[in-house]
């Protein structure tokens, strides 16, 4: 089995579904309200997972219920959490999410322990934990150093190292340099090579590639993705990859199966433009299911998905 390493988040998500989002200052009285399982570092530790990957999960959660019951329901996925950090006298990270009945959402995000991850906690890893020839998946709802010193430790390891720069800022632009495959959606590429966001997904990978990333993946959503390799003499190999027709429903946790599937598909040895199309179905089936994780979908149901037809 495929060997992942995910470092990144744990959320308690609580989701209240509106006919239409609410602009600033208004109210809208809603629907179904669920308590549900999230953060960008636990849904793509389960899409990966469930993608067929063996699969350990590094995090902080707090002393407190939401923390426990977090990492019980990872383990009940079949995930290592056995390095999870417990942060004494902080509250488990939590996030508000908005969904209209078109799936579009709105999201707010209170850290709690994800803050508390430290580079030292990374330090304290066993060498185990990183094993030659799998694949490191990072994300930013958690501090960089953190990040940083998770890609190196894993870089120096031997592992292919990805970055999902989520929620993108400029400070994380070094970062891009740590990582053999960068997978930003089209803002967050934007925000990363300061270019405006309705920029050429092209365009977007060449900075990002000139600003110290090896190949490049930006998701489009219902578009499909992009995918960017060096191919020698300043020039770039872009493949781009449309999506399964679905019904979206709830695009909650999208990104998060499409990068927990490619993760795995890299650890299988594809390359990343089979990886990308391979994922690009994850994250197609993901928005058909409401919920951030309940909406990620089995291997089987990757592999049945058809591939788009151009």
């Amino acid at each position: 089995m495929s060997s992942v390493v995910v470092i990144g988040s744990s959320n308690t998500d609580y989701t209240l579904r509106v006919p239409t989002l609410p602009v600033p200052g208004e109210t809208r009285l809603g629907g179904v309200f669920a308590i549900g399982r999230g953060g960008k570092g636990a849904n793509q530790a389960v899409a990966s997972r469930r993608a067929g990957a063996e699969v350990v999960f590094v995090t902080a959660v707090g002393d407190d219920d939401a923390g426990r019951a977090a990492l019980e329901a990872l383990r009940s996925e079949g995930i290592d959490v056995g390095h999870a950090v417990v942060i004494a006298g902080a509250t488990s990270g939590s996030a508000l999410i908005l969904v209209d009945d078109a799936g579009e959402n709105l999201i707010g995000v209170a850290p709690g322990a994800n803050a508390a991850l430290r580079a030292e906690h990374v330090d304290a890893l066993p060498d185990a934990v990183f094993k030659p020839g799998g694949v490191l998946l990072a994300s930013l709802e958690i501090p960089l150093e953190a990040v940083a010193r998770a890609l190196r430790r894993a870089r120096a390891a031997g592992m292919r190292t990805v970055l999902n720069p989520a929620p993108a800022t400029s400070a994380a632009t070094p970062l891009l340099a740590l990582a053999d495959v960068v997978a930003p959606n089209r803002v967050e590429a934007a925000t990363l090579a300061g270019m405006p966001p309705d920029s050429d997904p092209a365009d977007l990978a060449a900075a990002l590639i000139k600003l110290g990333a090896r190949d490049v993946v930006i998701t489009l959503g219902s578009r499909g993705c992009l995918v960017a390799t060096p191919a020698g003499d300043s020039r770039l190999d872009c493949a781009a990859i449309p999506s399964p027709r679905v019904v979206a429903v709830d695009t909650v946790g999208a990104g998060d199966a499409f990068n927990g599937a490619l993760a795995t598909a890299l650890a299988e040895r594809r390359t990343p433009r089979a990886a990308a199309a391979w994922a690009v179905k994850a994250g197609a089936l993901a928005v058909t299911v409401r919920g951030a994780q309940t909406g990620l979908p089995y291997r089987d149901a990757i592999d049945a998905l058809p591939d788009a037809v151009v």
